[in-house]
């Protein structure tokens, strides 16, 4: 399994715009050792803010799919998955990039692609660099509550079987043999198990959260 990916692909990605910024687009804030400082001010709520959500967002779609890449994108401090901030005004530029960001993973092989894609988009207009920005995000909006138990599929084979799954509250990494064995023994009582001519596979059981992936 590619295991923590999952969990560093934002750290890495975030690291990998920055770089594409500073030697593509424009000078990136440095540290002393001449390496980027990430945390510098002005980092937020403008042109590189959105190539940086765009960006992230785009290498998820391009590892986990575009579906797994909006969830997780919906889900509030990802790397922590801190649930139940309050909103915040830059909720509609972040999903609203976001959902760019995506749009140009599914096409991108690269990441040197997907951030060639960005550069133009963000040129085009397609990107929101302004909290003024009237444009107003159509989609599914930031999850504020989720169930006890709460899994993703993260892979899938090529006719669609749902096959390496995500508990995101436990932030562990499951194979389906592992999640229906879980599944059997009562420990995720939001899911059960349906009976295949080609197998067992896990999925999710009716309940008040749209977002449940599972089908």
């Amino acid at each position: 399994m590619e295991g923590p990916k999952i969990l560093t692909l934002m750290l890495e990605a975030r690291l990998e715009v920055y770089n594409f910024i500073d030697s593509q687009y424009k000078p990136m804030p440095k540290k002393a050792d001449g390496s980027i400082d990430e945390y510098a001010k002005g980092l937020g709520n403008n042109d590189i803010d959105a190539l940086r959500h765009a960006y992230v967002s785009g290498r998820y779609a391009m590892e986990f799919g575009e579906e797994t890449a909006d969830l997780l994108g919906r889900l509030n401090e990802l790397k922590n998955f801190n649930f139940g901030a309050k909103e915040v005004p830059s909720e509609n530029m972040d999903l609203w990039n976001n959902a760019v960001g995506r749009l140009y993973g599914k096409k991108a092989k690269t990441g040197k692609e997907l951030f060639d894609f960005l550069i133009k988009a963000l040129k085009a207009g397609e990107l929101i660099i302004d909290l003024k920005d009237k444009r107003k995000y159509k989609g599914e909006k930031n999850i504020k509550r989720i169930p006890k138990s709460f899994v993703i599929k993260i892979k899938e084979t090529k006719t669609g079987a749902n096959i390496e799954f995500f508990d995101v509250r436990k932030k562990v990494l499951m194979t389906k043999e592992n999640f229906i064995s879980a599944i059997k023994q009562g420990k995720y009582p939001g899911y059960a198990v349906r009976k295949h001519h080609s197998g067992e596979f896990p999925y999710s059981t009716r309940d008040r959260f749209s977002f449940n992936n599972l089908g």
